[in-house]
């Protein structure tokens, strides 16, 4: 959800072009500054004053109109991204808007939409929005604070159960007057201004009679710029520009949502999309598998330029994608299989062999970032550390862990004979070629769920290697609906999920690691760690102190590496895009994003699509 994202963030909180001045938040006889901004930054100044008139990463003059056709993998049988069971449609997040919108070439930096400007406490301990007089609905009825508290108390009530949990310190939301909405913290949370900035808004006169918890087999009445016009459940869905949406020409908007339509088409199987895309069936593509964009795009329509196919760099700061572990079951509750798990994935061949070379090791929960831990720890972080060295591994305290190494030739044998080593320590031991429990003599076995075919061919070589020092392997694929219910109830063994980026240390990691949100599916590995657990309160005390917030960062990153809870996989230092020569963009791209919401259709380009031979 929008409203519990990761936000990109820089180091320095600053209230540049803010109008600060003194109030009591409470009415007491000890006042505090409150600041009145046009924007909000987590961590960062914000880059555009009150008065910008569009981000830089636009063209403010971009056509309206074509049609942009875009895929997905599975399926879907829902219109409510929100709801507790069923496959919602892809977009339908993008149905409401919200009160603040991120820029995509800055950190962390929230800008109007629905609200016009915010309000705050030094303190954080509370945040008022000023509603924009003009924000409608789609049926044209006016967004008012009674619809901003009426979305909160919704999310409270029939939300997945995180939501409530996480916005517990919520004391208070009301309606001031019919612009103008109020949420009172019952202690300092920045982290909850931000996250409420960035709550999608609900119409109450769609919604008041419908549950929240429950899938939409209908498009809902919405508040954003598209709404759906027609759709097969599970097949497509058509979006349409509407035509009077209120917040087109505002700096935030201008120059984006561009395509009077967008198509999503649904595909089983990403081989099957690729021929797809390939033959004109949709326009723009993202590849995410190694091998395909080596060779799966040596077709004519890309040497004569019809298809554009090109490498974005980014330095953005990378998730976790891994191998996770359920630690709530046997054998992964124990460290010591976890770790020698780790050295049977031979990242170095599989680079070699199936990924061209293409990938970089993940080795933080901080990728590309100043919080990813490096070398010994000292000072600060030291001290922090040293209050739990009784309930730590040892070798928390030496260089940070970082995952083996191989040759790439397919030659491990040191790192079998490690992980031997460690399963013994753990209580298994070879018989007859297999690994099994020296106490109850149960062979080790566990299943790897898949959900993407593609991801098999990357699994098979890892299952190889596990099947080398005994361990029985199965590889289940399922259907999207399964995988997804299997995740949410934590009915696996290993998956290749991971954790998401992590662009700062921020009470939002409570939602991924704290032993609150352990049934919550965001908490992947299932992570009940009293460590972790007071880390994360201290984080989240520590967001006005930039020196305590590196060294906890560097602290949390390591503790959590040592406790092996995935196997890290890997990640790529650009985007790898494709699209169909119809579309044009701005000279000027985002430094956070593809930015495709700022292309737009070029007639002209389309029309000489015709002209080439494919």
């Amino acid at each position: 959800m929008k409203f519990l994202r990761n936000v990109l963030v820089s180091l320095t909180l600053s209230f540049a072009a803010c109008a600060v001045f003194a109030a009591d938040s409470e009415g007491g006889a000890n006042s505090v500054k409150v600041i009145k901004s046009h924007a909000f930054a987590d961590h960062g100044e914000a880059k555009y004053p009150a008065d910008f008139s569009h981000f830089d990463y636009v063209n403010p003059e971009a056509p309206k109109g074509g049609e942009l056709v875009l895929a997905t993998i599975g399926t879907y049988d829902s219109f409510n991204r929100y709801a507790s069971r069923g496959d919602a449609e892809v977009n339908s997040e993008a149905f409401y808007d919200t009160l603040m919108v991120d820029s995509d070439d800055e950190i962390g930096v929230l800008y109007p939409l629905i609200a016009e400007s915010i309000e705050y406490p030094e303190d954080y301990t509370w945040v008022a929005f000023n509603l924009n007089p003009e924000a409608r609905f789609q049926d044209g009825t006016a967004i008012t604070a009674d619809d901003v508290v009426f979305s909160f108390n919704k999310f409270m009530d029939q939300g997945v159960s995180f939501v409530k949990n996480y916005y517990k310190d919520v004391k208070n939301v009301t309606a001031l007057s019919p612009h103008k909405v109020k949420f009172i913290f019952s202690k300092s949370n920045r982290d909850y201004i931000a996250g409420l900035a960035s709550f999608n808004i609900l119409p109450k006169q769609y919604w008041a009679d419908r549950d929240l918890s429950e899938p939409l087999n209908e498009p809902p009445l919405g508040s954003g710029a598209y709404r759906v016009v027609d759709y097969k459940m599970g097949q497509f869905a058509t979006y349409e520009l509407i035509d009077e949406y209120w917040a087109a020409d505002l700096p935030s908007r201008k120059g984006q949502q561009n395509f009077k339509r967008i198509r999503y088409d649904y595909y089983r199987d990403d081989t099957v999309a690729l021929e797809a895309f390939k033959a004109g069936e949709f326009d723009f593509r993202r590849e995410n598998v190694a091998k395909q964009w080596a060779e799966g795009y040596d077709v004519p329509a890309v040497k004569n330029g019809n298809i554009i196919k090109e490498e974005l760099q980014h330095k953005i700061p990378q998730p976790m994608q891994a191998f996770v572990f359920n630690i709530q079951r046997e054998p992964f509750k124990d460290r010591r299989v976890r770790e020698a798990l780790n050295y049977l994935l031979d990242f170095e061949w599989l680079n070699k062999n199936l990924f061209y070379s293409s990938y970089t090791r993940n080795t933080s929960y901080f990728e590309n970032t100043p919080y990813k831990a490096q070398g010994k720890p000292d000072g600060l972080e030291l001290e922090i550390l040293s209050k739990y060295r009784d309930q730590l591994p040892k070798e928390v305290f030496s260089d940070v862990w970082r995952p083996n190494k191989t040759k790439g030739d397919g030659n491990i044998r040191n790192e079998m004979r490690q992980a031997l080593r460690l399963l013994k320590e753990a209580g298994w031991e070879l018989k007859d070629q297999k690994l099994v429990n020296t106490k109850t003599d149960k062979p080790f076995s566990f299943e790897i769920l898949l959900y993407s075919p593609s991801m098999e061919r990357v699994v098979l070589p890892f299952k190889r290697n596990l099947e080398r020092v005994g361990i029985d392997v199965s590889v289940r694929m399922v259907d999207t609906t399964q995988y997804l219910n299997r995740l949410r109830s934590r009915d696996f063994d290993m998956t290749p999920q991971g954790y998401s980026a992590m662009p700062y240390p921020s009470s939002n990691m409570k939602l991924r690691w704290h032993t609150d949100y352990m049934d919550s599916t965001y908490n992947q590995a299932g992570v009940s760690n009293p460590v972790i657990d007071d880390l994360l309160e201290k984080i989240e005390a520590s967001q006005e102190d930039e020196e305590r917030l590196l060294a906890l960062g560097h602290v949390f990153d390591r503790v959590a590496l040592w406790n092996y809870y995935v196997i890290p996989q890997w990640h790529s230092k650009s985007f790898r895009i494709a699209h169909w020569n119809k579309f044009s963009r701005p000279d000027t791209r985002p430094k956070y994003a593809i930015g495709l919401d700022s292309w737009w259709y070029d007639s002209d380009k389309a029309e000489s699509l015709g002209k080439k031979p494919n």
